[in-house]
């Protein structure tokens, strides 16, 4: 491992002080995976005040951000490196967080109260890896594992159940017998813990290369945080249409989309509504409606969860638009218009990506379909390239124009919407002499 410059010279002045440090965690995962780490992270023998006297005596800028965990953060250039002090755990009555921690001067108790063993190791420049636990080999094997008993490990802080499953999905790892029947055991614990939490993890778990193979997987711990997802496991859809029951359905269909967080939400709940609105008939299931029915749960789970107003806004307009057909045969270039006038090119781009994921997790008789999506995709790339007319602001008159020829109040709107209409429907050209033509011709008519 070489470390960055700015981890490096904290680890010197921090040691330069009579104290000992390293970077630790994830940093040091990622490094030994040969991916590049998104955060270094640091432990020190130095109490938090400690090292906070030091840093800022070197002139970097240091925050307080958990003093009562033994922790600050430091600095440079915008960039954040997290120091926490050798510690141990005192006992856990929230399923979160130790009621107190005591510092220590031992590194190897630091990380022996780590989640897994592939977190629980630590690097200096000089005396290179420590690895008590074994994380090593496991990254070799390609396993995760608790540190110490994981029953323990889960009854501490039950939100490394969730961290076990979204380490397995963005790694491709497989979860260790022992941890795994924990996990299962103690599953009802995430209940205790703070839904932002829940979603976060939920999150970076979607958006793992291995999403679907863990959602099928670990499905009684996913019913746990999304109880809605449970009624569809095992719900036979009884049509030629598919293969799958709704649940496994929703799940290929996450791992066939972009890995971005709405469009991963978006497809684990676009068919939350089809229990609730199926129907059969000539033999055949059915669920029309399900798209307005799964859009309201998907909405429930958001505010639940505590999405983001952004990305609540996303994944519910998703869900709900998500049966747009795009992928048929008959998709003409005016339909496009005036989707890209009503959803925009980013969303629409978005539920063309829905629309080919929905069909990868349909019967392998349906792929045929999936023939038209480049040419679909490369036809809405170009309208929003030649910035086509689709919505009011981009006609080329406007209200005061249609003032002047002596429209007033709900005719200005009316004036617009139907100019709107005709240069969508390609009938007239944008232009402006064009356009106040047309309408100076259908007043006196």
């Amino acid at each position: 491992m070489t470390l960055p410059p700015e981890p490096a010279r904290l680890i010197t002045l921090l040691e330069q002080a009579g104290f000992s440090a390293y970077v630790v965690g994830g940093c040091v995962r990622d490094s030994l995976l040969g991916k590049v780490p998104q955060d270094w992270d640091l432990c020190s023998s130095a109490t938090p005040e400690q090292a906070r006297d030091i840093l800022q005596a070197a002139g970097i800028t240091v925050h307080e951000t958990g003093l009562q965990h033994g922790t600050i953060t430091a600095v440079f250039d915008r960039q954040p490196y997290e120091i926490t002090s050798f510690r141990r755990d005192g006992a856990y009555t929230d399923h979160r967080r130790p009621d107190s921690v005591q510092f220590t001067q031992d590194l190897h108790e630091d990380l022996a109260r780590r989640d897994f063993t592939v977190n629980a190791m630590a690097f200096h420049p000089q005396r290179g890896l420590i690895d008590p636990f074994g994380g090593q080999a496991d990254l070799q094997a390609r396993v995760i594992r608790c540190v110490g008993e994981p029953a323990q490990r889960f009854a501490e802080d039950a939100l490394r159940i969730l961290r076990a499953l979204r380490f397995a999905a963005t790694l491709g790892f497989a979860i260790e017998e022992k941890t795994a029947q924990a996990a299962h055991d103690l599953r009802s614990n995430l209940l205790h813990i703070a839904h932002e939490r829940v979603q976060v993890e939920l999150t970076k778990l979607l958006c793992g290369s291995h999403a679907c193979e863990i959602l099928l997987a670990q499905r009684d711990i996913i019913f746990t945080v999304l109880p809605e997802l449970a009624l569809l496991n095992g719900f036979d859809q009884h049509t030629p249409w598919h293969c799958y029951d709704v649940y496994e359905h929703s799940c290929v269909a996450v791992q066939h989309v972009p890995p971005e967080p709405a469009l991963r939400w978006a497809a684990l709940l676009h068919d939350t509504g089809k229990p609730a609105c199926f129907f059969m008939r000539d033999g055949t299931g059915h669920a029309h409606g399900h798209p307005a029915v799964s859009a309201k749960i998907t909405l429930q789970i958001c505010e639940r969860l505590k999405f983001s107003r952004k990305l609540t806004q996303q994944v519910h307009a998703l869900v709900e638009h998500h049966e747009l057909r795009l992928l048929e045969d008959d998709v003409a270039p005016v339909r496009l218009r005036r989707l890209l006038g009503k959803h925009g090119g980013d969303t629409l781009l978005q539920l063309l990506e829905l629309n080919r994921a929905d069909v990868c997790a349909q019967h392998p008789d349906k792929f045929y379909r999936l023939a038209n999506y480049k040419p679909i995709k490369q036809a809405i790339e170009q309208l929003i390239a030649e910035q086509s007319c689709v919505t009011r602001a981009q006609l080329a008159v406007n209200g005061s124009d249609l003032m002047a020829l002596g429209l007033q109040d709900k005719q200005l709107g009316q004036a617009l919407d139907e100019l709107l209409q005709q240069v969508i429907d390609g009938a007239l050209p944008n232009e402006h002499g064009f356009l106040l033509a047309y309408i100076q011709q259908s007043r006196s008519g």
